[in-house]
């Protein structure tokens, strides 16, 4: 409700409501018959002053007056001037209230009456009337877009002010707003869901149904939905290369145009699968040669690796190297004892099953050794120095080695 600090009805007159009261005239002096031509010629002459004045009031210009004159002639004088004032007066309060409630924007004030008496009573009523119809549904607008703005999407337009149902553009006006703020609402709420399923139930592919909308709301759902889509496209183009990886395939790549930090992460996720290429090739490089060709030495090139790739590329170098050092000595010794060269042994460090074959390869140049050794001493001893009756003592030998020796 507005509160009006001028109560309508109040008169604008210091009497408190009647119309300007004419001053009490003295009578007018009694005419001979004499003078009664010169009355007439009067007379038409002050008719002639009233038409002009009743023109000029027409015309809308109420600041004019009659002078005092004397009789009914006084009387008539004294009510024009009083009509003619309370149109100034009401044109002025009208004016005033006009530029208040227009202009300056307060819905609170009222107009004042002139008179509280007849229509210019009711006039004034029905100005203020109009004052409160207007002002009304604007402050029922005014606090539906205030809670929007607030973010409040609850709140509509009332289509009842005081028992009385909005009509014309008030009524249209408040369906305008009552739609826009379904329209908010339903354009939230798809939002909201998108957002919820892209960004927390990870459930890529939604798209905001917003319907009835056009212009900057049309273009605002389209442009979510474009930023859906795109990212839905990102994620699984990611993912799809991502599972290849896991999966061991290396021949993917993310594909999707992207900018921005999608872009870097997709030149960071292809540099990796570039990365990931390159060490499977050459650790199968490396494998081949060694496991396969039997071409030993060889190293893995994995250029512009770092952290475990670059430990992993060590890890298979240093495999290479090793297996490299063992099999060339024990090939090393094995060529010296088919060379009848039994000084040498495998000296290289080993553990696990190559040093069992180290430990096997050195105890059979040991015997070996001592095998040759007996039979050179009971060769010496028949063949040389004519002692017979000498025994080879091989110990620890089977097989092959202890029938030569037998």
């Amino acid at each position: 409700m507005y509160n009006n600090p001028r109560k309508p009805g109040r008169s604008v007159f210091a009497n408190g409501g009647s119309a300007p009261v004419a001053s009490s005239m003295p009578a007018a002096p009694p005419m001979s018959s004499g003078s009664q031509e010169g009355q007439a010629a009067a007379t038409e002459s002050d008719l002639q002053a009233l038409l002009e004045a009743l023109h000029a009031v027409r015309d809308g210009n109420f600041t004019t007056r009659l002078p005092m004159a004397y009789g009914i002639l006084g009387e008539i004088h004294t009510a024009f001037n009083q009509v003619a004032e309370l149109n100034q007066n009401f044109s002025n309060e009208i004016g005033r209230v006009g530029q208040t409630v227009g202009e300056q924007g307060n819905l609170n004030e009222r107009a004042m009456t002139v008179a509280n008496t007849g229509s210019w009573k009711s006039n004034t009523d029905s100005i203020n009337a109009l004052i409160n119809n207007l002002a009304k549904p604007t402050a029922e607008i005014e606090r539906v877009v205030t809670a929007v703005a607030k973010g409040d999407l609850s709140q509509k337009v009332a289509l009842e002010v005081e028992g009385r149902s909005l009509k014309g553009d008030f009524f249209r006006i408040a369906q305008v707003a009552n739609t826009m703020v379904d329209q908010l609402n339903s354009f939230a709420d798809e939002v909201t869901r998108v957002a919820r399923e892209v960004g927390t139930d990870g459930k890529l592919g939604g798209q905001a149904q917003v319907s009835g909308v056009s212009g900057t709301w049309k273009d605002l759902t389209d442009n979510v939905n474009r930023m859906a889509s795109n990212l839905t496209s990102q994620v699984r183009n990611i993912a799809d290369v991502a599972t290849a990886v896991a999966q061991g395939d290396l021949t993917k790549k993310i594909t999707v145009d992207v900018k921005g930090e999608i872009l870097e992460l997709k030149n960071t996720l292809n540099t990796m699968v570039d990365q990931l290429n390159s060490f499977a090739s050459e650790v199968t490089r490396v494998a081949s040669e060694v496991g396969i060709e039997g071409k030993l030495g060889g190293q893995a090139q994995v250029k512009g690796v770092s952290g475990t790739w670059k430990d992993l590329t060590d890890n298979v170098n240093l495999m290479a190297s090793n297996l490299t050092s063992q099999v060339r000595n024990i090939a090393d010794v094995a060529t010296a004892v088919a060379q009848g060269d039994l000084t040498k042994k495998i000296t290289v460090d080993v553990k696990g099953e190559i040093l069992e074959l180290k430990n096997t390869l050195n105890t059979m140049v040991d015997q070996l050794n001592s095998f040759a050794d007996e039979v050179t001493r009971v060769a010496k001893e028949v063949g040389t120095d004519g002692v017979l009756g000498g025994q080879a003592q091989v110990r620890g030998v089977s097989g092959t080695w202890k029938d030569l020796t037998d």
